[in-house]
């Protein structure tokens, strides 16, 4: 497929073009996943799908796009009869922004004819628009979660419903989904990972070669587009027709029982979750079989299938990466492999899964015991002297307790803390700001009664004006900037602690993630703190910092304390609704710098000031403990709790609840 910037330099780029084009010869295929750094065309040539489509007949004046031959018997435009003429248009390709409104998605219903004249009028969205086209979305993994929830119910059904207070509309979204997502923005919820038929991972090249005929390419687009399109068109004509013979194709292409069962045995043998990846994987091997002309899938489209249909299904959890174990895939395939394929020694290709990496030596075991024991490397001046210990692996996640920020925020949807959202429990009702999106029945009905003489009253119906609509408030959860202060000094160096420190803050990341939260990472030792990890929604990426993070030297707890001001600070002026919770992972030692233990007192006070909610994660150990850390968190305005109390099931946890609450 060509596309206005035919970007050769992109590493992946061969592949994403058959994902989208088995999908235009097979749209029950599912749609695509497209993901890769910036700037490596991913939109471009999700847009360029469009121009290969076969054009959509339609019933004329319906705004569903029914098709003339079926058309839908619900649609709200209709009834249309059935067989009648139609016209044809190019097929859609409708664009989600991330920032959308629900109503925007799925279309607006006016609640006020509704309740006072009875009728249904309704505004279709953009499942409307997409329905028998392509809906896409870029930085799909930036999306909120209740549009993500449409989509999925959406997807699911093949329609959308609108329910407002008991009036409903409901019409057919039959689409294809096209996403594109960076990787170190955040993951998508496995729900929505699901839905996509294919994934496919671009990069840039690093050849230099090809990197200058990309740029060159697009200078030539931008001094004449028409020229640059005209120059493309040939090509662009020929893979549009060979996309039709596909569909033609299609139906006459045999699946035999040995190509099911090498799918089966593959998705078998790579523990993916549910039948769908068989499914897909099956429509993707009879797609490509088409798309090269046969009437008989190989083997060769098993293994292609499966390398574009599974690595985004056999993630376990969200810091698995994707891909698939090549050897692996090879094996499973020659040991379900039957007589009645037609090649079952089809050789097939594409990007490569590989296994896993060899896990780091951990090295002898030191428990840190003992009442405050000199600090590993006390005398290093800064990070990366002789002082410097290497990384150490994380013990095993575990689940952990909610921490949330008090009060009530406005900040973007989530599961954290409390949140005056669109999504919720109704807590009340005001006047609407704007256009109605959520109504109080119950308040506008007490609002328009006292009026109803004065207006002229004489039937059963309810005179209701715009003065009288009640908008519903709701209360929900939130999503925060979680950012966490780690030490990684001397003291915290014995590698039995540190090892069960990472494991801590791994679980709060998996927690993190869970809940839709932004993360950073702040880390300090030597002299100095640093940011490890800008706020991101990318747990991913701070899950990998964490892996890597090196021990050693002096506990400039200050500096960190400071350095996380000012990231809070920044990100305030970006962001200014989300709220911020602290999470500081120390023992509470100061020893870095001119009276650190008054300046690291000094810099906590900013945040009790500020009202910025914290919380000192205790990692002293030892039978004798100084409560350093519990200092800290009170100078803090938050708490303090020790890695054993911070586990979900912890019975010291528990206690301490019960005896706080009491209190």
């Amino acid at each position: 497929m060509t596309t206005p910037f035919p970007f050769t330099a992109v590493v992946g780029q061969d592949d994403l073009r058959l994902a989208l084009l088995l999908n235009a010869v097979s749209p029950s295929v599912g749609g695509v996943l497209v993901r890769g750094e910036k700037g490596t065309a991913k939109s471009t040539a999700v847009r360029a799908l469009t121009s290969l489509l076969p054009k959509v007949a339609v019933v004329p004046g319906c705004r569903f796009s029914c098709d003339p031959a079926s058309p839908d018997p619900g649609c709200p435009d209709g009834p249309h009869e059935g067989g009648g003429g139609g016209t044809s248009r190019p097929a859609r390709m409708v664009e989600l922004p991330v920032g959308a409104s629900e109503d925007r998605l799925v279309g607006a219903l006016d609640i006020e004819r509704a309740l006072a004249e009875g009728v249904k009028a309704f505004e279709p969205g953009l499942l409307a628009a997409a329905h028998r086209g392509i809906l896409y979305v870029d930085e799909v993994n930036l999306l909120h979660d209740h549009l993500v929830d449409l989509l999925l119910d959406a997807a699911a059904m093949g329609a959308s419903y609108v329910e407002r207070e008991g009036v409903s509309v409901r019409h057919a979204a039959r689409f294809l989904l096209v996403g594109t997502m960076n990787p170190e923005e955040g993951e998508l919820r496995p729900q929505l990972l699901d839905r996509f038929g294919l994934t496919v991972e671009v990069a840039a090249s690093r050849e230099p070669d090809q990197r200058v005929e990309v740029v060159r390419r697009r200078l030539a687009y931008d001094d004449d587009p028409a020229g640059f399109a005209a120059r493309w068109a040939d090509e662009e004509a020929a893979v549009r027709q060979r996309v039709v013979a596909a569909r033609e194709l299609l139906p006459s292409v045999r699946l035999g029982d040995a190509a099911l069962r090498q799918i089966a045995g593959t998705c078998a043998a790579f523990e993916v979750d549910g039948m769908r990846a068989d499914i897909v994987m099956a429509r993707t091997a009879t797609a490509l079989a088409a798309w090269a002309g046969r009437t008989d899938v190989l083997a060769e489209d098993v293994r292609q299938a499966a390398l574009l249909a599974l690595p985004h299904r056999r993630r376990r959890n969200p810091f698995d990466a994707p891909g698939l174990d090549e050897d692996k895939l090879d094996q499973t395939l020659e040991e379900f492999a039957g007589d009645d394929d037609p090649d079952p020694d089809g050789d097939g290709g594409g990007p490569g899964g590989g296994g896993g990496q060899p896990e780091p030596d951990e090295g002898p075991a030191d428990d840190g015991a003992g009442a405050a024991p000199p600090e590993a490397g006390e005398g290093e001046p800064a990070p990366g002297g002789a002082g410097e210990q290497s990384p150490v692996r994380a013990a095993e996640p575990f689940r952990t307790k909610v921490l949330s920020v008090p009060g009530i925020g406005e900040g973007a949807a989530g599961r954290r803390s409390r949140a005056r959202t669109e999504q919720g429990r109704t807590t009340g009702a005001r006047r609407p700001e704007g256009a109605l999106t959520k109504l109080h029945l119950a308040a506008t009905v007490r609002a328009a009664a006292p009026h109803q003489r004065a207006r002229g009253r004489s039937g059963r119906g309810l005179v209701v004006r715009r003065d009288d609509l009640r908008q519903a408030t709701r209360e929900g959860r939130e999503g925060n900037l979680v950012l966490f202060v780690v030490d990684a000094s001397g003291s915290m160096a014995a590698r039995q602690r540190m090892s069960a420190v990472k494991g801590a803050v791994l679980s709060l990341l998996l927690d993190a993630y869970q809940r839709r939260d932004k993360v950073g990472l702040v880390t300090f030792r030597g002299s100095a703190a640093e940011v490890a990890l800008p706020p991101t929604s990318s747990v991913d990426a701070a899950a990998a910092r964490l892996e890597s993070l090196p021990t050693g030297g002096r506990t400039p707890l200050a500096a960190g304390l400071l350095k996380a001001h000012d990231v809070l600070r920044v990100e305030r002026l970006r962001d200014p609704a989300r709220r911020a919770l602290v999470v500081v992972v120390t023992d509470g030692r100061a020893t870095g710098g001119p009276e650190p233990v008054a300046l690291a007192g000094r810099a906590a006070r900013l945040f009790a000031a500020e009202g910025i909610a914290s919380v000192v994660v205790d990692c002293e150990s030892g039978p004798v403990r100084l409560g350093l850390a519990g200092q800290l968190a009170g100078e803090l305005g938050g708490t303090a709790v020790t890695l054993d109390e911070l586990r979900a099931d912890s019975i010291a946890g528990l206690v301490k609840d019960v005896q706080r609450r009491a209190a």
